[in-house]
Protein backbone atom coordinates (compact mmCIF):
# COMPACT_ATOMS: atom_id res chain seq x y z
CA UNK A 1 0.00 0.00 0.00
CA UNK A 2 1.40 3.39 -0.95
CA UNK A 3 2.19 6.08 1.58
CA UNK A 4 -0.37 8.39 0.00
CA UNK A 5 -3.08 5.85 0.52
CA UNK A 6 -2.14 5.39 4.15
CA UNK A 7 -2.46 9.12 4.75
CA UNK A 8 -5.95 9.34 3.29
CA UNK A 9 -8.61 10.04 5.99
CA UNK A 10 -10.86 7.12 6.77
CA UNK A 11 -14.66 7.55 6.86
CA UNK A 12 -16.33 7.56 10.26
CA UNK A 13 -17.76 4.26 11.39
CA UNK A 14 -21.19 5.75 11.99
CA UNK A 15 -22.76 9.12 11.57
CA UNK A 16 -24.93 10.79 14.20
CA UNK A 17 -28.59 11.03 13.22
CA UNK A 18 -29.38 14.29 11.55
CA UNK A 19 -32.06 16.29 13.34
CA UNK A 20 -34.85 17.17 10.94
CA UNK A 21 -35.92 20.79 11.26
CA UNK A 22 -38.71 22.20 9.20
CA UNK A 23 -38.31 25.59 7.57
CA UNK A 24 -42.07 25.99 7.19
CA UNK A 25 -43.77 28.68 9.29
CA UNK A 26 -45.60 27.59 12.44
CA UNK A 27 -43.97 24.15 12.27
CA UNK A 28 -44.05 23.89 16.07
CA UNK A 29 -47.86 23.88 15.91
CA UNK A 30 -48.14 20.92 13.57
CA UNK A 31 -47.98 18.17 16.23
CA UNK A 32 -50.55 20.04 18.31
CA UNK A 33 -52.92 20.42 15.38
CA UNK A 34 -52.49 16.77 14.37
CA UNK A 35 -53.34 15.60 17.90
CA UNK A 36 -56.33 17.94 18.14
CA UNK A 37 -57.52 16.85 14.69
CA UNK A 38 -57.47 13.15 15.56
CA UNK A 39 -59.42 13.81 18.78
CA UNK A 40 -61.92 15.90 16.81
CA UNK A 41 -62.50 13.00 14.41
CA UNK A 42 -63.10 10.68 17.38
CA UNK A 43 -65.65 13.17 18.73
CA UNK A 44 -67.50 13.07 15.41
CA UNK A 45 -67.81 9.31 15.85
CA UNK A 46 -69.18 9.63 19.40
CA UNK A 47 -72.60 10.98 18.52
CA UNK A 48 -74.83 8.53 20.33
CA UNK A 49 -77.78 9.44 22.54
CA UNK A 50 -77.30 9.50 26.34
CA UNK A 51 -76.77 5.95 27.58
CA UNK A 52 -76.42 4.57 24.03
CA UNK A 53 -73.30 3.28 22.27
CA UNK A 54 -70.84 5.99 21.25
CA UNK A 55 -72.29 8.65 23.55
CA UNK A 56 -69.85 11.47 24.27
CA UNK A 57 -70.39 10.93 28.02
CA UNK A 58 -69.05 7.39 27.99
CA UNK A 59 -65.81 6.69 29.80
CA UNK A 60 -64.40 5.45 26.49
CA UNK A 61 -64.60 9.00 25.19
CA UNK A 62 -64.08 11.11 28.33
CA UNK A 63 -60.92 9.26 29.36
CA UNK A 64 -59.50 8.00 26.09
CA UNK A 65 -60.17 10.75 23.53
CA UNK A 66 -57.93 13.30 25.31
CA UNK A 67 -55.36 10.56 26.00
CA UNK A 68 -55.27 9.82 22.26
CA UNK A 69 -54.96 13.55 21.60
CA UNK A 70 -51.88 13.72 23.84
CA UNK A 71 -50.35 10.52 22.46
CA UNK A 72 -50.72 11.57 18.83
CA UNK A 73 -49.32 15.03 19.62
CA UNK A 74 -46.17 13.58 21.17
CA UNK A 75 -45.75 10.95 18.44
CA UNK A 76 -45.99 13.60 15.71
CA UNK A 77 -43.45 15.76 17.55
CA UNK A 78 -41.03 12.88 18.13
CA UNK A 79 -40.94 12.15 14.40
CA UNK A 80 -38.94 15.35 13.89
CA UNK A 81 -36.71 15.37 16.99
CA UNK A 82 -36.46 14.15 20.56
CA UNK A 83 -38.64 16.12 22.98
CA UNK A 84 -38.31 16.67 26.72
CA UNK A 85 -40.49 15.16 29.41
CA UNK A 86 -41.83 18.63 30.03
CA UNK A 87 -43.05 18.72 26.43
CA UNK A 88 -44.81 15.38 26.94
CA UNK A 89 -46.86 17.07 29.68
CA UNK A 90 -47.60 20.60 28.43
CA UNK A 91 -48.04 20.00 24.69
CA UNK A 92 -51.10 17.74 25.23
CA UNK A 93 -52.69 20.53 27.32
CA UNK A 94 -52.51 22.86 24.34
CA UNK A 95 -53.68 20.16 21.92
CA UNK A 96 -56.72 19.26 24.05
CA UNK A 97 -57.56 22.96 24.41
CA UNK A 98 -57.45 23.28 20.60
CA UNK A 99 -59.64 20.19 20.31
CA UNK A 100 -62.25 21.60 22.71
CA UNK A 101 -62.13 24.98 20.97
CA UNK A 102 -62.79 23.25 17.66
CA UNK A 103 -65.91 21.53 19.01
CA UNK A 104 -67.17 24.90 20.24
CA UNK A 105 -66.55 26.59 16.89
CA UNK A 106 -68.70 24.08 15.03
CA UNK A 107 -71.31 23.93 17.83
CA UNK A 108 -70.75 20.25 18.63
CA UNK A 109 -70.33 21.12 22.31
CA UNK A 110 -71.72 23.91 24.47
CA UNK A 111 -69.75 26.27 26.65
CA UNK A 112 -70.95 24.67 29.90
CA UNK A 113 -69.59 21.21 29.06
CA UNK A 114 -66.38 22.62 27.60
CA UNK A 115 -65.46 24.63 30.69
CA UNK A 116 -66.41 21.84 33.09
CA UNK A 117 -64.52 19.06 31.31
CA UNK A 118 -61.32 20.75 30.13
CA UNK A 119 -59.34 20.19 33.39
CA UNK A 120 -60.02 16.44 33.16
CA UNK A 121 -59.16 16.45 29.46
CA UNK A 122 -55.86 18.21 30.21
CA UNK A 123 -54.97 15.58 32.81
CA UNK A 124 -55.79 12.65 30.54
CA UNK A 125 -54.01 14.31 27.61
CA UNK A 126 -50.83 14.64 29.66
CA UNK A 127 -51.01 11.01 30.75
CA UNK A 128 -51.39 9.92 27.12
CA UNK A 129 -48.54 12.17 26.02
CA UNK A 130 -46.22 10.96 28.79
CA UNK A 131 -46.94 7.31 27.98
CA UNK A 132 -46.27 7.86 24.29
CA UNK A 133 -43.06 9.75 25.06
CA UNK A 134 -41.77 6.83 27.12
CA UNK A 135 -42.73 4.39 24.35
CA UNK A 136 -40.84 6.50 21.82
CA UNK A 137 -37.75 6.49 24.03
CA UNK A 138 -37.56 2.82 25.01
CA UNK A 139 -39.23 0.85 22.21
CA UNK A 140 -39.07 0.50 18.43
CA UNK A 141 -42.84 0.39 17.84
CA UNK A 142 -44.30 3.84 18.54
CA UNK A 143 -46.33 3.76 15.31
CA UNK A 144 -48.11 0.56 16.29
CA UNK A 145 -48.73 1.97 19.76
CA UNK A 146 -50.30 5.19 18.49
CA UNK A 147 -52.57 3.23 16.14
CA UNK A 148 -53.68 1.10 19.09
CA UNK A 149 -54.36 4.22 21.16
CA UNK A 150 -56.50 5.71 18.41
CA UNK A 151 -58.59 2.55 17.96
CA UNK A 152 -59.15 1.86 21.66
CA UNK A 153 -61.96 4.41 22.30
CA UNK A 154 -63.76 3.23 19.16
CA UNK A 155 -63.52 -0.40 20.26
CA UNK A 156 -64.80 0.32 23.78
CA UNK A 157 -67.43 2.89 22.80
CA UNK A 158 -69.66 0.22 21.30
CA UNK A 159 -69.54 -2.21 24.23
CA UNK A 160 -69.39 0.08 27.29
CA UNK A 161 -73.20 0.62 27.45
CA UNK A 162 -73.55 -3.15 27.89
CA UNK A 163 -71.77 -2.88 31.23
CA UNK A 164 -73.70 -2.13 34.47
CA UNK A 165 -75.14 1.38 34.64
CA UNK A 166 -72.98 4.10 36.17
CA UNK A 167 -73.32 4.56 39.90
CA UNK A 168 -76.15 6.92 40.80
CA UNK A 169 -74.53 9.15 43.37
CA UNK A 170 -77.06 10.98 45.54
CA UNK A 171 -75.75 13.93 47.52
CA UNK A 172 -76.83 17.15 49.19
CA UNK A 173 -75.39 20.65 49.07
CA UNK A 174 -76.06 22.85 52.12
CA UNK A 175 -75.56 26.58 52.69
CA UNK A 176 -76.98 29.10 55.17
CA UNK A 177 -77.18 32.86 55.77
CA UNK A 178 -78.38 35.20 58.50
CA UNK A 179 -81.11 37.63 57.45
CA UNK A 180 -81.97 40.69 59.54
CA UNK A 181 -85.70 40.22 59.06
CA UNK A 182 -88.45 38.12 60.71
CA UNK A 183 -89.16 34.63 59.43
CA UNK A 184 -92.54 35.68 58.04
CA UNK A 185 -90.86 38.25 55.76
CA UNK A 186 -88.32 35.69 54.53
CA UNK A 187 -91.08 33.15 53.92
CA UNK A 188 -92.95 35.67 51.78
CA UNK A 189 -89.88 36.27 49.62
CA UNK A 190 -89.32 32.53 49.11
CA UNK A 191 -92.76 32.18 47.57
CA UNK A 192 -93.01 35.50 45.75
CA UNK A 193 -89.80 36.10 43.80
CA UNK A 194 -91.03 38.40 41.02
CA UNK A 195 -88.97 40.18 38.36
CA UNK A 196 -85.51 38.99 39.42
CA UNK A 197 -82.83 41.27 37.99
CA UNK A 198 -79.35 39.95 37.09
CA UNK A 199 -77.68 42.44 39.43
CA UNK A 200 -79.69 41.02 42.36
CA UNK A 201 -78.27 37.52 42.09
CA UNK A 202 -74.65 38.37 41.36
CA UNK A 203 -72.14 36.45 39.27
CA UNK A 204 -72.43 32.80 40.28
CA UNK A 205 -70.10 30.56 38.29
CA UNK A 206 -73.02 28.54 36.95
CA UNK A 207 -74.33 31.67 35.22
CA UNK A 208 -70.88 32.72 34.06
CA UNK A 209 -70.44 29.50 32.13
CA UNK A 210 -73.84 29.67 30.47
CA UNK A 211 -76.59 28.39 32.78
CA UNK A 212 -79.62 30.72 32.32
CA UNK A 213 -80.37 33.07 35.22
CA UNK A 214 -83.68 32.84 37.15
CA UNK A 215 -86.20 35.60 36.52
CA UNK A 216 -89.35 34.45 38.32
CA UNK A 217 -90.43 32.00 41.02
CA UNK A 218 -93.92 32.23 42.53
CA UNK A 219 -95.89 29.67 44.55
CA UNK A 220 -99.58 29.22 43.79
CA UNK A 221 -102.30 26.83 44.89
CA UNK A 222 -103.44 24.18 42.39
CA UNK A 223 -106.92 22.97 43.41
CA UNK A 224 -107.17 21.20 40.05
CA UNK A 225 -104.41 18.84 41.18
CA UNK A 226 -105.93 18.14 44.57
CA UNK A 227 -106.77 19.80 47.88
CA UNK A 228 -103.85 21.68 49.38
CA UNK A 229 -101.57 21.20 46.37
CA UNK A 230 -99.12 24.06 45.84
CA UNK A 231 -96.78 24.49 42.90
CA UNK A 232 -94.03 27.03 42.40
CA UNK A 233 -93.86 28.29 38.81
CA UNK A 234 -90.25 28.96 37.82
CA UNK A 235 -88.91 30.82 34.79
CA UNK A 236 -85.29 31.32 33.77
CA UNK A 237 -83.71 33.17 30.91
CA UNK A 238 -83.71 31.56 27.43
CA UNK A 239 -87.38 30.55 27.91
CA UNK A 240 -86.54 27.86 30.45
CA UNK A 241 -89.54 26.99 32.62
CA UNK A 242 -90.45 24.21 35.04
CA UNK A 243 -92.41 23.55 38.21
CA UNK A 244 -91.45 22.94 41.80
CA UNK A 245 -94.12 20.85 43.53
CA UNK A 246 -94.36 21.67 47.23
CA UNK A 247 -93.84 18.53 49.33
CA UNK A 248 -93.59 20.19 52.76
CA UNK A 249 -95.42 23.38 53.72
CA UNK A 250 -94.91 24.51 57.30
CA UNK A 251 -94.96 28.32 57.38
CA UNK A 252 -92.84 30.07 58.36
CA UNK A 253 -90.40 27.32 59.31
CA UNK A 254 -89.88 24.76 56.56
CA UNK A 255 -90.51 24.56 52.83
CA UNK A 256 -89.54 21.68 50.56
CA UNK A 257 -90.29 21.03 46.90
CA UNK A 258 -89.49 18.47 44.25
CA UNK A 259 -88.98 19.22 40.57
CA UNK A 260 -91.30 18.60 37.64
CA UNK A 261 -90.07 19.13 34.08
CA UNK A 262 -92.05 19.19 30.85
CA UNK A 263 -90.75 18.14 27.42
CA UNK A 264 -90.32 21.82 26.51
CA UNK A 265 -88.85 22.94 29.85
CA UNK A 266 -85.43 23.40 28.27
CA UNK A 267 -85.60 24.77 24.71
CA UNK A 268 -82.81 23.73 22.32
CA UNK A 269 -79.61 25.54 23.19
CA UNK A 270 -80.74 26.62 26.65
CA UNK A 271 -78.55 23.96 28.33
CA UNK A 272 -75.98 21.49 27.05
CA UNK A 273 -77.55 18.08 26.47
CA UNK A 274 -74.95 16.37 28.65
CA UNK A 275 -75.84 18.42 31.75
CA UNK A 276 -79.58 18.64 31.16
CA UNK A 277 -81.45 18.77 34.49
CA UNK A 278 -83.59 15.68 34.81
CA UNK A 279 -81.50 13.95 32.15
CA UNK A 280 -79.58 10.68 32.03
CA UNK A 281 -76.50 12.04 33.78
CA UNK A 282 -77.70 14.79 36.13
CA UNK A 283 -80.84 15.66 38.06
CA UNK A 284 -82.13 17.83 40.89
CA UNK A 285 -84.11 15.81 43.46
CA UNK A 286 -85.44 18.40 45.87
CA UNK A 287 -84.72 21.70 47.60
CA UNK A 288 -85.48 22.42 51.25
CA UNK A 289 -85.51 25.79 53.02
CA UNK A 290 -85.35 25.84 56.80
CA UNK A 291 -86.08 29.11 58.63
CA UNK A 292 -84.82 29.37 62.21
CA UNK A 293 -85.48 32.51 64.31
CA UNK A 294 -82.29 34.06 65.66
CA UNK A 295 -81.68 37.14 67.78
CA UNK A 296 -82.69 40.03 65.57
CA UNK A 297 -83.54 37.99 62.49
CA UNK A 298 -83.70 34.59 60.80
CA UNK A 299 -81.19 31.96 59.76
CA UNK A 300 -82.14 30.66 56.31
CA UNK A 301 -80.66 27.31 55.30
CA UNK A 302 -80.91 25.69 51.90
CA UNK A 303 -80.39 21.96 51.23
CA UNK A 304 -80.27 20.91 47.57
CA UNK A 305 -80.52 17.18 46.83
CA UNK A 306 -79.12 16.12 43.47
CA UNK A 307 -77.95 13.11 41.47
CA UNK A 308 -74.99 12.50 39.19
CA UNK A 309 -74.65 9.27 37.15
CA UNK A 310 -71.43 9.10 35.14
CA UNK A 311 -68.38 6.91 34.71
CA UNK A 312 -66.37 9.73 36.27
CA UNK A 313 -68.36 10.59 39.39
CA UNK A 314 -65.08 11.11 41.26
CA UNK A 315 -64.62 14.20 39.09
CA UNK A 316 -68.25 15.20 38.47
CA UNK A 317 -69.23 15.25 42.16
CA UNK A 318 -66.77 17.93 43.37
CA UNK A 319 -67.49 20.02 40.26
CA UNK A 320 -71.22 19.74 40.94
CA UNK A 321 -70.75 20.52 44.64
CA UNK A 322 -68.79 23.65 43.78
CA UNK A 323 -71.27 24.94 41.19
CA UNK A 324 -74.39 24.16 43.24
CA UNK A 325 -72.82 25.51 46.42
CA UNK A 326 -71.88 28.75 44.70
CA UNK A 327 -75.35 28.91 43.13
CA UNK A 328 -76.99 28.38 46.54
CA UNK A 329 -74.94 31.15 48.15
CA UNK A 330 -76.05 33.65 45.51
CA UNK A 331 -79.70 32.61 45.83
CA UNK A 332 -79.53 33.03 49.60
CA UNK A 333 -77.97 36.44 49.07
CA UNK A 334 -80.90 37.39 46.85
CA UNK A 335 -83.49 36.43 49.50
CA UNK A 336 -81.46 38.18 52.18
CA UNK A 337 -81.32 41.44 50.22
CA UNK A 338 -85.01 41.41 49.32
CA UNK A 339 -86.23 40.53 52.83
CA UNK A 340 -84.05 43.16 54.47
CA UNK A 341 -85.05 45.80 51.93
CA UNK A 342 -88.74 44.97 52.46
CA UNK A 343 -88.25 45.37 56.23
CA UNK A 344 -86.71 48.79 55.76
CA UNK A 345 -89.41 49.88 53.31
CA UNK A 346 -92.14 48.62 55.62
Amino acid sequence: MSTNQELQPRPAASAAPVEKRSVLPFAAWRPLLVGAGVAFVIRLMFWGAPGAPFSAMLGAFIYLAPAVCGAVTVYAAERTRRRSFGYYLWAPWVATALFVAGTLLVFIEGLICAIVIIPLFALMGSLGGLLMGIICRVTHWPRQAVYSFALLPLALGGVEPLLPNPEQLMTTTTRSVFIAAPAEAVWHQLNNAHDIRPDEIGGAWAWRIGVPMPVHGVTEERPSEGPGVRVREVHWQKNVHFEEVVAEWSPPHRLRWTYRFAPDSFPPGALDDHVLIGGHYFDLRDTTYTLTPRNGGTELRIDVGWRVSTRFNWYAKPVGQFLLGDFSEHILGFYKARAEQAKIAG
